[in-house]
């Protein structure tokens, strides 16, 4: 079945991450006399929304605490942070075969501000792959930003969902799409095929095999 879009995860998919994040979720905990935390607690959690993240790491559930520390994050992350990441070994010139070869359309469909993740992309120099980045926010789901982008018209269940979390399989799950599961990012491979992905992708070069 051809796909209508191909719709990709950025972090922890396109690009890793951890050090911008973890440095960045650092900064808001220790602006708010909290303790730093291992860099590799952080990467664990990479993938979800960042109010979980701080749910996770410190139980900070009180709103105006949480929308404190988001802001704090996102304050050293848009002017430092997203410049932390890096490419994955082969990504580019995989996901410019994929652009090249594919009928189906290139999109991103991310946990991350739509402005931040445009911003990453057009650091790699791989903005004009993408038709169009759908970003999320705080109490935004991945499953409801899909279901938003079928409402509108944007895809149809042709489309398939690539990405290194249960959330992202879930996500497509919940919206009746196909989805492929990568094991170069954050979720471990148990954690992946416990959501029974219609895909699973070893390595970055086997993106270009989404083409046929």
């Amino acid at each position: 079945m051809p796909s209508d879009y191909i719709i990709f995860d950025l972090d922890g998919t396109i690009s890793d991450p951890k050090d911008g994040i973890a440095r960045s979720i650092n900064f808001a905990l220790e602006c708010h006399n909290f303790e730093a935390k291992d860099e590799d607690e952080i990467g664990e959690l990479i993938g979800l929304p960042l109010d979980q993240m701080y749910a996770q790491l410190i139980e900070a559930t009180e709103p105006s605490l949480v929308a404190s520390l988001v802001a704090r994050y996102r304050e050293r992350y848009v002017e430092i942070g997203y410049a932390e990441n890096t490419l994955y070994e082969g990504m580019e010139a995989s996901l410019r075969h994929l652009h090249a070869s594919s009928a189906a359309r290139l999109a991103i469909c991310t946990t991350k501000k739509a402005d931040v993740a445009k911003k990453i992309l057009e650091m790699f120099r791989l903005d004009d792959l993408f038709e169009f980045v759908s970003g999320g926010d705080i109490g935004i789901k991945k499953y409801q930003q899909l279901e938003q982008l079928l409402y509108d018209g944007t895809i149809t269940r042709d489309s398939l969902m690539v990405g290194d979390r249960f959330i992202d399989i879930r996500a497509a799950q919940c919206n009746q799409l196909r989805s492929a599961a990568v094991l170069w990012g954050y979720g471990s491979r148990i954690e992946l095929e416990n959501e029974q992905p219609t895909f699973i992708l070893e390595q970055p070069l086997q993106i270009k095999e989404l083409a046929v």
